[in-house]
């Protein structure tokens, strides 16, 4: 038998289907506690076998993860290598590819373009509301701290009305141990010549012991 209960005539939960209602919206529920916005209820609380995110209700955006009027902007370093900058198309490809991302750019914070502003303005012409610009960087030296939020402060006020995030770098993210490993693993296997070069090394040649 399924059971159901309502919060001040706005939120069903059907815990047999483990289904929360809300209006016409329907969202998964498991068990987590969390706290609802006072315009929910009375009672802030709601049913511990709730997980609803909480929605921005301006704008009927979830805040907490990437909608369809997001542009992300993805921006490493930039060289006069070109070969390098290409690399970068490739990546956000890839992302775009893999997320299922609208709106994705990229942009070199010096030396190439497309700059931070010329990806900035094409997110928004392409319909978003918000920019999420993620620093492609190993660590949060300079560029991170100073260099990259001035260019897209810089950018933004271009935009009046569009808001701005520059998320942290990689890091010490647990899993680029498994990626350091895994093009070490490649790069020995290509010196000891049984693999392929990879597509940094192709035409290189350095993938040897000297």
């Amino acid at each position: 038998m399924m059971n159901s209960a309502s919060v001040a005539g706005r939120i069903t939960v059907n815990s047999g289907n483990k289904i929360l209602i809300r209006g016409n919206e329907r969202y998964p529920v498991c068990p987590e506690f969390i706290k609802l916005p006072r315009n929910f209820a009375k009672s802030r609380n709601i049913s511990p076998i709730s997980c609803l995110s909480i929605r921005n209700e301006e704008n009927g955006r979830n805040k907490n993860v990437v909608g369809e009027r997001d542009g992300l902007i993805i921006v490493d370093h930039g060289s006069r290598r070109q070969e390098s900058n290409l690399m970068l198309n490739e990546f956000v490809a890839m992302f775009k590819g893999k997320t299922g991302y609208s709106i994705v750019e990229p942009a070199h914070m010096e030396l190439a373009e497309p700059s931070i502003g010329d990806a900035f303005s094409s997110c928004v012409q392409k319909g978003a509301t918000r920019i999420i610009v993620s620093p492609f960087f190993l660590f949060p030296g300079k560029h991170w701290h100073q260099d990259i939020p001035t260019l897209a402060a810089e950018a933004a006020k271009s935009h009046p009305g569009i808001s701005y995030l520059v998320t942290a770098p990689l890091g010490l993210h647990k899993l680029l141990v498994d990626i350091v490993n895994d093009r070490i693993k490649q790069c020995l296997t290509r010196a000891a010549g049984e693999g392929g070069e990879c597509e940094v090394c192709a035409g290189t040649g350095k993938c040897r012991f000297h």
